[in-house]
């Protein structure tokens, strides 16, 4: 694709069929319908309206990072002032009125978004993390009240995102648990190596009798970022008799395929603040209805407990909901794209593989996974001569990159494996691309590590703090 797409700070498609995989007299798209708030569409956006929806991100930084915190469009803002407002304005009226519909409203174009059955299965929380924290609290519950057997397993990835790792530890270890991470390579060569270690670690936690009572399974992994195989996953569980799975998709929604009937878990989890342009902080929680969630409550426990998950989640006292509330002023941003959230999603991805391709070709290193493997992220390896050997190295060469180039973007320090030696790539970087982004953000992070390399720059130079 050209890169002159890029350049231009949009991402409208001039020929949507071509887009689609069609020819020009081919006019069946393949991009599937989601939910629009008009009969008629809205016309797309221009190049220039781009520009305007994202003015408030700071013009000297190349923020190639939109997976750590996501963006939102000055239109969803101001919608979601205009709710601060009448909030502000008659409370009363609004908490009575105006504020469980308008949360109805939301958990209804989400249930249309990712094909559940029944808006009751959707609840809208403030983060994965409070998700993952309503599933694995009902997991303690279950060792606590004698329903499991002290070292029942729960199996998770090694990669597992951080905060997630630490809920497991906090409700399913010290309730009597026995927690199996599943070993991931990286880099990765395919889908079959991760299928493979899952299905190793499922057997070991069924040693001796246990039963695996959770998988804890990502759908796009952090750092390093790789799309897993999840459908794959969720099947092999139903196989070897895992009680529950919970998808962790803090990523999904608006970057990978996120259809609840097809991928078949019982809990499924993403964020809207991340690829879907809500303002931080949401997310929803997916609840299959044929999964026993008489357990399931919100850990901040508030006057509507008892009555269902989605019910407890919409009130959980005095604070700012407006986040829930613009759902549909932010589908009425995505389907000004062509192909709506699909189509987003679909030139994401082709973008960020071009532009990490480019890099590595800059470089002389390699993509950290296959770009089928990618979703709009994607790991960059990095030239081996800046002698990135620890976490720290990696945190003080993105703190560089931030400070004296302008350039945002996560660095990830993988150790050589056994018997690799000097001129190994250990460091890489996790790119992302948004609608937001150009193909300038990308040459200034490769002229950014080009000068560093060209004086000679190792991370043993930088302070020690």
């Amino acid at each position: 694709m050209a890169s002159s797409l890029h350049s231009n700070n949009t991402q409208i498609c001039p020929n949507p069929t071509a887009l689609n995989g069609g020819s020009a007299a081919d006019g069946n798209s393949q991009i599937s319908k989601k939910p629009r708030l008009y009969a008629d569409p809205p016309p797309l956006f221009t190049p220039s309206d781009i520009m305007s929806e994202f003015s408030h991100h700071d013009p000297a930084v190349a923020r190639i990072n939109n997976g750590s915190f996501g963006c939102c469009p000055s239109s969803v803002l101001s919608a979601q002032y205009q709710l601060q407002l009448q909030w502000l304005r008659q409370p009363d009226n609004f908490y009575f009125n105006q504020l469980q519909p308008k949360i109805i409203q939301s958990r209804t174009i989400i249930k249309d978004i990712i094909n559940a059955d029944h808006v009751d299965e959707v609840s809208i929380v403030d983060n994965a993390t409070t998700a993952a924290a309503i599933v694995l609290q009902q997991i303690a519950w279950g060792f606590a009240e004698g329903k499991f057997c002290r070292g029942d397993a729960a199996v998770m990835l090694h990669y597992a995102y951080g905060a997630v790792k630490k809920s497991v530890e906090a409700y399913v270890m010290r309730a009597g648990g026995y927690v199996i991470e599943v070993p991931l390579p990286f880099p990765v060569s395919s889908a079959d190596e991760i299928v493979k270690e899952f299905r190793q670690a499922l057997r070991r936690g069924k040693q001796n009798g246990r039963k695996v009572r959770l998988a804890v399974i990502d759908h796009v992994t952090s750092m390093p970022t790789v799309v897993i195989p999840v459908k794959e996953l969720v099947t092999i569980c139903r196989e070897e008799g895992v009680d529950q799975v919970f998808v962790d998709a803090a990523h999904g929604i608006g970057c990978v395929d996120v259809d609840m009937k097809q991928i078949g878990a019982d809990f499924y989890t993403s964020n809207l603040h991340k690829w879907f342009f809500c303002p931080p902080s949401v997310a929803f929680l997916y609840c299959k209805k044929s999964t026993n969630n008489s357990d399931l409550h919100h850990p901040v426990v508030s006057h509507e407990y008892g009555n269902g998950l989605a019910i407890e989640s919409a009130w959980i006292g005095t604070r700012d909901y407006s986040s829930y509330l613009v759902v549909p002023k932010v589908l009425e941003f995505i389907n000004r794209f062509e192909g709506g959230i699909e189509g987003i999603k679909k030139r994401n991805h082709e973008y960020v593989v071009e532009m990490g391709q480019m890099l590595v070709k800059a470089w002389g290193t390699r993509l950290g996974c296959p770009p089928e493997m990618c979703s709009s992220m994607v790991m960059v390896g990095l030239p081996a001569c800046l002698g990135i050997s620890s976490d720290h190295d990696a945190l003080e060469l993105r703190t560089c990159l931030r400070d004296k180039f302008g350039v945002e973007v996560p660095i990830y320090y993988g150790p050589p494996k056994d018997g690799e030696e000097g001129g190994v790539v250990t460091g890489y970087a996790r790119i992302s691309y948004q609608v937001y982004n150009k193909v300038e953000d990308y040459y200034k992070f490769r002229d950014a590590i080009n000068q560093l390399v060209d004086n000679a720059f190792t991370c043993a130079s930088l302070p020690i703090s």
